[in-house]
Parts: structure tokens; sequence; C-alpha cells
């Protein structure tokens, strides 16, 4: 029985974009524990943050008896103070491991399966197998980032209603205008978290243990942190990936400063594209035997 075969040598019928949808990628790794406990912990982290701040009681509002602005009072203003304090408190750890998570576990937890051979004998392309697995590592990523947000934003609206947002350097931003700066934020971090997502993908694809490529990520990241630290680096400093994690500060000022911001939008890009590009590469030349 012979082989029909296309006038590009493939077998009839082969399309290498159906090989490995989003959809189908998507599913799969939606039904898996890990993303369901990660997704759901993060839906759950404002109601343990309203338990925290309502046992902490009037302990918490005179900071800490030393008569200093209390984080909890901040969170405690309104919807839009809460979601930003949610944000605040997870963004410097919480929210890098997650994504470290989602996009370090794509192509190295196939290796560690065994799967990964087998998946490119499909064939799957490697572009595309890469693509795709990236592109929804990124996905669940966005979401975790929605979730929080939504979450930390409807448990603020029903413990202390909806009100002009604080800045905690002062000030107060209208109330109509307050769900925008707490988006924006939302979306600042997002940016910010794809040097965290393109570096965790790079290690996916150098190792087969899903473990060292988020760990790998996570420690870079807190590198970059203590050497922000370090005040003799003066303006080198500024090619640090973390220089300007902080910049959405800004859009807590009236009226909202956006020059840090931009600079941080300029420098995650870079080197998200840096890392993600080197993936590529790397994954090209690579000789998959697991």
């Amino acid at each position: 029985m012979s082989t029909q075969v296309a006038p590009d040598g493939a077998a009839a019928g082969y399309r290498a974009h159906s090989t490995l949808t989003f959809g189908t990628e998507f599913r799969r790794q939606l039904t898996r524990r890990r993303t369901q406990w990660t997704l759901g912990l993060l839906a759950l982290l404002p109601v343990v943050l309203y338990i925290a701040f309502t046992v902490g009681g009037d302990q918490a509002r005179d900071g800490g008896g030393n008569g200093a602005f209390a984080l909890a009072d901040f969170g405690t203003f309104g919807a839009a103070n809460f979601a930003l304090f949610a944000l605040l408190v997870t963004s410097g750890f919480l929210l890098i491991v997650v994504v470290a998570l989602f996009c370090g576990d794509t192509i190295a937890s196939e290796a560690q399966w065994g799967s990964l051979r087998y998946l490119l004998a499909t064939p799957v392309p490697r572009g595309r197998l890469l693509a795709v697995k990236f592109t929804v590592g990124l996905a669940f990523s966005g979401l975790a980032m929605v979730v929080l947000t939504a979450a930390s934003l409807l448990v603020g609206f029903l413990a202390y209603g909806w009100e002009p947002l604080v800045a905690p350097l002062g000030g107060e931003i209208a109330a109509a205008d307050a769900v925008w700066r707490v988006l924006g934020v939302a979306g600042y971090l997002s940016v910010s978290m794809l040097v965290v997502a393109s570096l965790a993908f790079l290690l996916s694809v150098m190792t087969d243990a899903p473990l060292a490529a988020v760990g790998g990520a996570v420690l870079l990241h807190i590198m970059s942190n203590i050497l922000n630290a370090v005040t003799a680096l003066g303006d080198l400093r500024d090619l640090l990936p973390t220089r300007y994690a902080q910049a959405w500060l800004g859009l807590l000022s009236e009226p909202a400063q956006y020059d840090d911001m931009v600079r941080g939008i300029v420098v995650s890009l870079i080197y998200a594209s840096v890392f993600t590009v080197a993936a590529f590469i790397r994954f090209s030349r690579k000789d998959v035997t697991s």
C-alpha cells in the first residue's frame, strides 16, 4: 500500500498548523491540578487579606503603636485601595513565581515526562511547538493577573465600598477614575512580568527540570532587585530589568506620571524579545532525546 505524498514532500493531508492548536494546549493546561490550584489560590488571596485586616482590627490602624502610616489602613480605604494593596504585596514575589511557573514548566515538563520527542514526531514543527507553548503560558500568566485584580476589586467593594483612591504619598483620585488607575497598574505589572516569563521560557528550553527553570528565573529576578539597590552602580542600574519595577507608582499621583513607566515598558520588551529569540534559536538546534 503506497503512501500519498504532497508536492512539498509531506504526507497528503498533513497541515502543520493543525498539529498543535492553541485551544488544545490551553484546555490541556487548564485541566492540570497545578493550574487550577494556582488560579484558585489567587482568587482566594483577597479573602485572606480581608480576614487579616479584620482580625488585625485597631492594632493595624494605629500603625503598630508608633503612629506610622500602616499599609493595612491604606488597603481598607476602599475597593481601589484594597486591590492596589493586593497587587503591591504580590508583585514582589508571588506573581513572579506564578508567571515563572506557567512559562518555565512549558518545555521542561514535556522533556521530564519523556513526551517531548513524541510531540515532535507527530510531527509538530519545533517553531510551532514553542510558539503555542509560550503563548499558552503567557495566556495563563495574564489570566492569573486578571483573576487577582478582579477578585481584589470585588472583595474590596463588598467589604469597604467604592471610595476615592487614596495615594500613599497623599492626595485622592476620584472613584470614577480609580478603577482605570488600578487596571493601569495591573497592565504595567503584566508587561514587566514578560521578562520573567521569557527568561523562564528560555531556561525551560535549556533544561529538562521544570523546577530549575522556574527557580532560575525567580533567582535571577531577585538578583536584579538586589543589584538595583546598590547605588554605587550608578547609571548601570538603568540596564537592569527590574530598574523600573516600581514605576507604576506614577499612576498614583495627580496628574499621573508616565515617563518612568514608558522606560520600564521599553526595557521589559527588549529583555523579553532577546530571551524569546534566544529560546527559539536554542531549541531549533537542540538534540531532543527525551
